[in-house]
């Protein structure tokens, strides 16, 4: 491996242009390809086979109109003014009309206008008194009205007990994020220029968000403070500059090629989110590594930049592959649960990475081939050699031989820091992110609370229960309809029931059912279960199959299939990658070691995400103000992006262990020589990993915020605590047995030469490609 891979820098740096116009002319056909292609990403939380889902799609065929997505908006009246007022009611209906003319929501206006012109034979009719004499009134004490004009109520919109405001509930014909780019900020907009006639403010609700911004103002700042970190680490603006230049081509070739497939395939924005944040962060990771051992090889070594260039593609470049190999690995795991919003986010991912590590092994090489001597200017290679000959131990190596020295003590602050750090996580409730997500300082946050305070929490998240004839063909009977609305409204936490569609035939109704908790409130879910328990004898005693879905439903099914298929992703995950360190570092209890550390890891993960989102510790050091239960998806994908990570910082310091043990040295003297020459990249590298990830906590969409925050979070723990430290202490500890492998283990597995050996033999390090006098002088020329 070491040997191909030091040819295929060699001839990159050799003919740098052939391979950066073959990468120009990807990022070109990429370009063009999304000029001509419109991006399309989806919100839509979508688990097959869960009963919620189930019933949403049984909808789209027997009732479409129900089945679309949910709009809400909410009109508040200036203080001390009712809603109903005259200066306010006529901006207020203009305001509705402007929603209801836009192409696609439903106007319920029309509809009941059309019913009540057929009168008795009307279904819809039928089927609502019916409903509104079972219901009866809501149990809340904050009882809504029903908007009205000249006596009639205006469909869709209630007005809260207080009069202060008007809440004003449509549907659309599709899912939010089927509809044409623009729509919903085009209906907030026409709504609020119609309602500042009358002081409204019009607050959208959290389901009337467009696609979330994929980069902001706190990733740009990420990626600033990961320049100046490569800055400091390679003293060098030039250098600096490679890593970044790699990162952006790869998320442009990855992020772009994604979206150039969103009208083929689904495309979800957290799909996005996270290989933007992957490929920023593994595409500057892997190359500062490359570039930091090209230079060492100058400064140490006295090679020039194209002999160092080959040698470092041929030894870093080799613990780059495999550590992309191990994230590769993790995220493909992924596709053995069978999920396809899990499954897509996995292959944009993994191919992301796997750009990072192409660019990393040709393009990196190529633009050296340009840089040249430059990449290490003379000043820093003087610095380097006083610093050499006065043989003044560095941090890394201070704080090696400290880790030797207390490796005890070192080894248990190692393992209780990441235990106390996961004591939380035992309370993790898991959920989708609703209104009360939001910071405070949103639309979708004041819409939320102002809702829960002016109809009741319920309100923010009602749920549908769909009611299907027994018999095809037979309708359900308005006494049946009634006799089912009577049940549920007797349910415990059920606030209130109202009709909210049926089919021309009048086999399939909708009920809206609204709790008297909030979406993620243990009531609201205790409720959701209580229906399905008494579905079936609901069925038995009224010849109506009843359903239900919405928020609540939804965030309880993603929540229970993810918690049933996560120990087989673990397990899938962990079994590949424990196999491919194996090969890596020829070794037991390395791989194991590596293995418990990611557990460690995880753990503290989960616990400080809880203890932050969930329990609302410490919001304010990150500029939140929200409590919400962690999201559903996070664990697994958390799980898979942060293993795979992990061995990344695993492949960098254990590989430069191990070629210092393979060339001669003792174990222990092995651990302070590879940890000096590894740790201070690594630092570097976490570093900038930490400050990409954590530019997403500012993002204002929680899935992107908490995703954010853990990924930081658990970058911070496992590069400073475990690999940093509990790695480094048991390798101490072990000695001579951390390198132990049975003989005819050893003989099975092939030889990958990741530290670079059989390079070093067939080429010897005294064989430089062009005299050292001269690449002084072109250094000095170019400095």
């Amino acid at each position: 491996m070491s040997v191909l891979l030091y040819r295929l820098g060699r001839f990159a740096y050799g003919k740098p242009w052939f391979v950066i116009g073959g990468w120009l002319a990807v990022v070109v056909a990429v370009v063009a390809l999304l000029a001509v292609n419109p991006v399309k990403l989806s919100n839509e939380v979508r688990i097959d086979g869960t009963p919620a889902q189930e019933v949403i799609d049984e909808l789209a065929v027997d009732l479409p109109g129900a089945s679309g997505g949910q709009g809400m908006l909410v009109f508040q009246a200036p203080s001390g003014v009712r809603i109903d007022e005259e200066k306010v009611r006529t901006p207020l209906l203009t305001a509705v009309d402007a929603v209801y003319r836009h192409d696609h929501v439903i106007d319920a206006r029309k509809v009941l206008a059309q019913e009540a012109a057929k009168g008795q034979s009307s279904p819809l009719m039928r089927a609502q008194a019916a409903v509104a004499e079972a219901a009866g009134a809501p149990s809340s004490g904050r009882t809504p009205v029903s908007f009205q004009v000249d006596g009639r109520p205006v469909p869709g919109v209630i007005v809260s007990a207080d009069g202060s405001s008007a809440l004003m509930q449509f549907q659309f014909d599709e899912q939010t994020y089927e509809l044409p780019s623009g729509t919903i900020d085009d209906i907030v907009r026409d709504a609020e220029r119609q309602a500042a006639h009358g002081r409204l403010k019009v607050l959208p609700s959290a389901s009337m968000m467009e696609i979330p911004e994929i980069a902001g103002v706190g990733e740009i700042v990420g990626v600033v403070v990961a320049a100046l970190v490569l800055l400091i680490t390679l003293g060098s603006v030039v250098a600096a500059g490679l890593p970044l230049v790699i990162a952006l081509v790869g998320v442009t070739v990855g992020v772009g090629g994604a979206f150039t497939l969103s009208t083929v395939f689904e495309i979800h924005s957290l799909t996005a989110v996270l290989a933007l944040m992957l490929g920023l962060a593994v595409g500057i990771d892997y190359a500062l590594f490359i570039v930091n051992r090209e230079r060492r090889l100058i400064m140490d070594d006295g090679l020039d930049a194209h002999e160092a260039t080959g040698r470092a593609i041929g030894t870093a470049g080799s613990a780059v592959f495999f550590a992309g190999s191990t994230v590769i690995i993790a995220l493909a795991g992924l596709l053995v649960i069978g999920i396809t919003l899990l499954s897509a986010m996995a292959v944009v991912a993994a191919a992301t990475i796997a750009i990072a590590v192409a660019l990393a092994l040709t393009l990196l090489p190529a633009l050296l081939g340009l840089v040249k001597e430059r990449v290490c200017p003379s000043r820093t290679r003087i610095r380097a050699q006083r610093q050499e000959g006065a043989a003044a131990p560095t941090r890394a190596t201070r704080w090696g031989a400290r880790l030797v020295r207390h490796r005890y003590p070192a080894l248990a602050a190692a393992f209780l820091v990441p235990l106390i750090l996961a004591v939380p996580a035992a309370d993790m409730k898991m959920g989708l992110p609703s209104g009360a997500s939001y910071n405070p300082d949103t639309a979708q946050r004041q819409s939320y609370e102002l809702v829960s305070d002016a109809y009741g929490p319920g309100y923010n998240g009602p749920l549908m229960v769909a009611v299907r004839s027994t018999t095809k063909d037979r309708p359900i009977s308005p006494a049946a309809l009634a006799a089912v609305t009577s049940d549920l409204q007797g349910i415990k936490g059920a606030t209130s029931v109202s009709l909210a569609g049926i089919n021309s035939t009048g086999t399939t109704a909708v009920l809206t059912l609204v709790p008297g908790s909030g979406p993620n409130d243990d009531a609201t879910k205790d409720l959701v279960t209580a229906v399905r328990d008494e579905s079936a004898q609901i069925s038995e005693t009224h010849g109506a199959v009843i359903g239900i879905t919405g928020f609540t439903a939804l965030a309880i099914d993603v929540s229970d299939r993810l918690a049933d298929v996560l120990p087989l992703y673990v397990a899938t995950v962990l079994g590949l990658s424990l196999l491919v360190l194996l090969l890596v570092f020829r070794s037991l209890m390395v791989p194991a070691m590596a293995t418990l550390g990611f557990l460690l890891s995880i753990a503290a993960t989960f616990g400080l995400t809880t203890a932050v989102f969930q329990w609302g510790w410490l919001q304010d050091l990150i500029g939140l103000d929200a409590t919400a239960p962690v999201v559903s998806l996070l664990p697994i994908i958390i799980t898979g992006v942060l293993y795979g990570l992990a061995m990344d910082y695993q492949m960098f310091l254990v590989t430069s262990m191990r070629e210092a043990h393979v060339h001669g040295a003792t174990a222990r003297d092995a651990t302070t020589t590879g940890f000096a020459r590894a740790s201070s990249v690594v630092v570097a590298a976490a570093t900038i990993m930490v400050s990409v990830f954590a530019g997403f906590v500012f993002n204002p969409q929680p899935m992107i915020k908490q995703a954010g925050f853990a990924l930081a979070a658990g970058i911070l723990i496992d590069a400073f605590v475990i690999r940093m430290t509990l790695i480094p202490a048991t390798m101490a500890i072990a000695r001579e047995k951390a390198w132990w492998i049975p003989a005819w283990l050893d003989r099975l597995l092939p030889d990958l030469d990741v530290e670079g050996d059989k390079l070093t033999q067939r080429i010897p390090l005294s064989h430089p490609a062009a005299p050292r006098a001269g690449a002084d002088r072109e250094a000095e020329t170019n400095a």
